[in-house]
């Protein structure tokens, strides 16, 4: 039997659920999850082998319009998967609506690689609108296959698994079929990290995070790490840390339970944070932590 493998790529806009149907289809926690927008900063790959065929699913930040340089990045990873493609799924959702899509109905008609639009959240809709939207999409994007999921409650989530294999190309594996994803485990204790800086802090503090693992030692019964949490101004600083530092020991212990879980072993994690004055629009600093454009 021939083997298949190819990338899906999983675009849309911010907080339609891309990283909750990346985390559903590979069957692991690699990208945040918060109710949060434009949680996603880098472009993660989950990888899905079987026998005969191997997915690479890569879930992308939310397209926007960009208000500073990491976010001009954060465009650049999003767009990216236009280029080496083999599915797309265009995540949307009933309150996104055609009028969010913008220069994105254009692209999607454009591409010669099978379309898959995906509605989400129908388990927060009612049946009037999600036929509506279906027709809709379907009227506007001729060549796709809509569909109507729920990736939260894992509804028509075979079904899709299933298209996507059908329309596979026949090709030998990318990635050594022990691997699940591209990114090392440092980058997925940062990502745990800010998760809960993400879920546990209001207005702009959680976006002008960036964290850092410093430190990185796998002993045999225990894994140090040593992480800096990066913000623009003191204020946040301050903010981030709490009073007599309870804020920050509470992240700490909440990031230190799921990444245990994660790496699948006891650890020891410290919190430091520093400021970096508007690093989101420094190019330096912005190559340092990894977002090259």
């Amino acid at each position: 039997m021939s083997h298949k493998a190819g990338f899906v790529n999983i675009i849309g806009k911010p907080n339609v659920g891309k990283s909750t149907l990346m985390n559903a289809m590979i069957g692991e926690n690699l990208s945040i999850i918060t109710s949060k927008a434009q949680t996603t900063r880098q472009r993660i790959m989950g990888i899905v082998n079987g026998e005969d065929f191997q997915i690479v699913y890569s879930d992308t930040p939310g397209l926007i319009t960009p208000g500073y340089k990491l976010q001009e990045y954060m465009v650049k990873f999003a767009k990216s998967p236009f280029s080496d493609a083999d599915i797309i799924l265009y995540v949307t959702d009933t309150e996104q609506g055609m009028q969010n899509a913008g220069e994105m109905i254009p692209k999607l008609n454009y591409l010669k690689i099978p379309v898959f639009i995906l509605i989400n959240k129908i388990d927060l809709s009612n049946e009037k609108q999600v036929i509506a939207a279906v027709n809709e999409w379907q009227e506007a994007v001729p060549s796709a296959t809509v569909i109507p999921i729920s990736a939260l409650e894992k509804f028509n989530l075979e079904k899709i698994f299933v298209l996507i294999l059908e329309n596979l190309p026949v090709s030998p594996p990318f990635y050594p079929k022990d691997e699940i994803t591209d990114k090392s485990e440092r980058f997925f204790v940062s990502e745990i990290i800010r998760e809960k800086i993400l879920l546990h802090y209001q207005q702009e503090v959680p976006y002008a995070v960036e964290v850092e693992v410093e430190s990185f030692k796998d002993a045999k019964k225990i894994i140090n790490i040593r992480s800096i949490i990066y913000v623009e101004r003191e204020s946040q600083k301050g903010i981030l840390i709490g009073h007599q530092g309870k804020a920050l020991k509470k992240v700490g212990s909440l990031a230190r339970r799921d990444i245990e879980k994660f790496l699948g072993k006891q650890i020891f994690l410290e919190l430091f944070v520093k400021v970096k004055k508007d690093w989101r629009n420094d190019s330096r600093m912005l190559k340092h932590f990894g977002y090259n454009p």
